[in-house]
Parts: structure tokens; C-alpha cells; sequence
């Protein structure tokens, strides 16, 4: 295991404000991170859409996220072929991989629903890791939040995968 490499990733799902559950939906972007905890540098960024099999893109997803359902259709990627993608350009399973919150368990069910291998071998939970750090003891406790705490400016429109993801891994730097 590379304990020098962290990609930060962020899920981007299908959403409704219609009063259904949330992370019900599908995924349609995995954005990435990748870090060089040594030498603090951000390697590669990426932001990969995936087509959902089953859920459309809502007004409000739309409003929140910026993707459409004529994009998503367009541009998207069957997910098996994404995480193919992801795995194969970002360090494939010798890489830590981390989010904000437990995405490594929604990207696991999404799998699992769909017969397709889970890759990831290390996970973090980087909200955990901070929490413990900060002795923050809300749960609920947000990335952006986070960032004013650790001094970083948020840069970049909130709810796109690989402005979260690049956010996430400039907060990680401070933490690792």
C-alpha cells in the first residue's frame, strides 16, 4: 500500500426534493483527487459522469449538481466502465482512497446492486478523521465548514464532484 498517495473522491447522485430518502439514488459523477501527501501537491484531478440505469436527472438535481438528464445521457458512462476508469488512472488498489462521509459505502451498495466488483481496497472517512482532530462532536459537521475551520477558501461551485473532490484534497493536506 502507497501511504504517500491519497485520491480524494466525491459522489454525485441522483436527487429529488420530493421528500424521498437521501443517497437513494444512482451515481452520476465520481469526481477525483489525487494527492502527493509528500511533497503536498495535488497529481490529477478528473470528474467522470456516469449514466444512471435506472433514475433521471430531477429539476433539482439539475439545480444543485449543474448536470441535466441530456448531458448525463450524452457524456455518461456505464458505472462498471467509470470505476474501471477510476482504478486504472488513479493508482488502481494500492491507493488510499477518502471522502467526506462514507461514499465508499454508497459506491458498495451501488455494486452490489448492479453485480459489479467492489475495487477499493483502503478507505477513509476524512469527516471521521477530522472530527477526531478538531473534537468536533456533530455528526452532521460539513466539508465547507470544515475548510473555514483549517483557513481554505472554498474554490469553485459547490455539488460538481471534482470541485468538492479538489477541495477535499486541499483540507487533507492540512490534516495528513
Amino acid at each position: 500500500m502507497n501511504y504517500n498517495k491519497l485520491v480524494c473522491l466525491d459522489l454525485e447522485m441522483t436527487c429529488w426534493n420530493d421528500g424521498r430518502e437521501p443517497n437513494t439514488g444512482e451515481i452520476i459523477e465520481i469526481g477525483l483527487a489525487k494527492v502527493d501527501l509528500g511533497t503536498q501537491t495535488i497529481e490529477k484531478t478528473a470528474s467522470y459522469i456516469v449514466k444512471p440505469d435506472h433514475d433521471e436527472v430531477s429539476k433539482f438535481c439539475t439545480e444543485l449538481t449543474g448536470h441535466t438528464q441530456s448531458s448525463v445521457n450524452r457524456q455518461g458512462r456505464p458505472y462498471a466502465d467509470v470505476l474501471n476508469t477510476v482504478v486504472t488512472k488513479f493508482g488502481g488498489a494500492n491507493v488510499i482512497y477518502g471522502s467526506w462521509g462514507r461514499d465508499d459505502l454508497v459506491m458498495r451498495k451501488e455494486c452490489e446492486a448492479k453485480g459489479i466488483h467492489y475495487p477499493f481496497k483502503e478507505y477513509i472517512n476524512l469527516a471521521t478523521v477530522f472530527r477526531m482532530q478538531h473534537r468536533v462532536k456533530n455528526k452532521r459537521f460539513g466539508h465547507r465548514r470544515a475548510m473555514q475551520i483549517a483557513g481554505l477558501e472554498w474554490e469553485g461551485r459547490q455539488h460538481s464532484g471534482v470541485v468538492d473532490a479538489t477541495n477535499l484534497a486541499r483540507l487533507a493536506m492540512t490534516m495528513l
